[in-house]
């Protein structure tokens, strides 16, 4: 997509022998065959050269978030350009204590060179048909940068100023979308109560990070939920299922071909809810699903039975005096006409 922008643009691979192969094919015969890279495009081993990022306008992290310390590691090493912009695509949290990957990221860099992105963009369909990215930075010339060279390649792409709100947006729809595996065949009600509490749960822990509501509802939230619920080939939802016919979590990501974010990003949540001092039965206990220690039809008897903490009213009350104030002051103006 960057190339089709216009962007000179180099990949770079874990290992010399994964980049030979994909120099040699021009295609990742592993995770998207049949979809031909263009020509145009470099190919390199990540740290065969030493001045990878030197000349580079932005970096553009797209590593499994475990790895995203060993990322930054490498990049501190080689050295980036003072100017880049460092751009995050990697969904899921960052361990031990479920970091989102920009704020790593900013602890090296600073706030206003990180960037992040989000969004339905199922990657096959991406290439011919688009995707609805939403690019998110506390800085507003990065994220317009980088939006507008999505743009420019043919991607839908919005701009925010809430990268943690877009990141843990992604977890949510991970989680969600696991949930709903996990317990679709209790019925679609059930999958759909469960998606829907984990949501909410890791909505209040983007609310208590200065995250916002209406991300959430927007393209990072909802609409990347969307799209991997109905996706035929969605790992998350796949995993969850696999954990419902009793195959365990280790044994998933081999059935499956590839890593299921999910998976790793639950027990996460979990750890970061709870540290936030959030109620959260329902992300902590598809946390204990997933290592094992509940069983599938005590998940289920929860997911029946759990009621999520309903709107503090202290919230409406707070709206209503807002309104009230306003129309006093409406008021007071006609009065002095």
């Amino acid at each position: 997509m960057l190339e089709r922008a216009g962007v000179r643009t180099t990949l770079l691979c874990r290992t010399a022998e994964q980049a030979e192969r994909v120099a040699e094919t021009r295609e990742n015969e592993r995770y998207l065959a049949g979809v031909r890279l263009p020509d145009r495009l470099k190919v390199r081993a990540l740290g065969r050269h030493d001045d990878q990022f030197h000349r580079a306008d932005l970096v553009l992290v797209a590593v499994p978030s475990p790895g995203i310390d060993d990322a930054i590691a490498e990049l501190t090493r080689q050295g980036v350009a003072p100017g880049a912009g460092v751009v995050s695509l990697t969904k899921g949290l960052v361990p031990p204590d479920g970091t989102p990957p920009t704020q790593a990221l900013e602890r090296a860099f600073g706030i206003e060179r990180v960037a992040c992105v989000g969004g339905p963009a199922h990657a096959r369909e991406m290439v011919d048909g688009g995707a609805g990215l939403i690019c998110a930075s506390h800085s507003a010339v990065l994220a317009g940068t980088v939006a507008q060279t999505f743009r420019q390649g043919g991607v839908v792409c919005e701009e925010s100023a809430d990268p943690v709100g877009v990141e843990l947006a992604g977890c949510a729809k991970n989680a969600a979308a696991l949930a709903a595996g996990a317990t679709e065949s209790q019925g679609l009600n059930a999958a759909g109560m469960a998606a829907a509490d984990i949501f909410g749960e890791v909505l209040a822990l983007a609310e208590r990070n200065g995250g916002s509501p209406r991300t959430f509802l927007g393209r990072a939230g909802t609409g990347d939920l969307v799209a991997t619920a109905l996706a035929p080939s969605s790992r998350n939802r796949s995993a969850g299922e696999l954990l419902a016919a009793g195959v365990s979590a280790a044994e998933i990501p081999a059935r499956l071909g590839q890593a299921v974010e999910a998976l790793d990003t639950v027990p996460l949540l979990a750890t970061a809810i709870e540290r936030a001092g959030i109620s959260a039965p329902m992300t902590s206990a598809l946390a204990r699903l997933i290592e094992g220690s509940l069983p599938l039809d005590d998940w289920v008897a929860l997911v029946r039975v759990s009621q999520p903490t309903p709107v503090r009213r202290r919230g409406l009350r707070a709206w209503w005096q807002r309104v009230r104030i306003r129309w006093r002051e409406r008021l007071g103006r006609r009065a002095r006409r």
